[in-house]
């Protein structure tokens, strides 16, 4: 697991942007039954995940119309449980963090895995995500 002191200002560069966290199997479970939209944003120390996928997800949502209905996050290494659950609602990709789901009404609809965010600038990652939200978000 990965130290507090390195995860926390990784996790507060989305939580002070409004992402609720996942922390248990059971918040992840009570997510993911709601009905909605509901982004989740795999979040982890690599470069990558820093460089783009984290800017890409907050461009996303602040540059569109259509959003989520729940911006959440779990932290790959460290909310161990909660995202061992996510990943049975991810199946039949594999781990993959950082990663960025989106489900509907608790289905997986769109899915972006770590070799899909290595390499791209944030702007594509954001323009991926805002198709998405323009196809399944209200």
């Amino acid at each position: 697991m990965y130290p507090e002191e390195i995860v926390i200002p990784m996790k507060e560069e989305l939580t002070e942007n409004g992402f609720m966290e996942l922390l248990t199997p059971s918040e992840v479970e009570a997510q993911l039954s709601k009905e909605g939209t509901t982004l989740v944003m795999i979040n982890s120390v690599c470069g990558c995940s820093a460089g783009t996928a984290r800017p890409g997800v907050l461009m996303a949502v602040a540059n569109t119309e259509k959003k989520p209905d729940f911006l959440t996050t779990s932290f790959a290494g460290f909310d161990v449980e909660a995202i061992r659950t996510l990943r049975q609602h991810l199946m039949p990709y594999p781990p993959s963090s950082p990663a960025i789901a989106l489900f509907k009404n608790g289905q997986l609809v769109h899915f972006i895995e770590r070799h899909q965010i290595e390499g791209r600038p944030a702007q594509v990652i954001a323009q991926n995500l805002i198709g998405a939200f323009e196809q399944y978000c209200n």
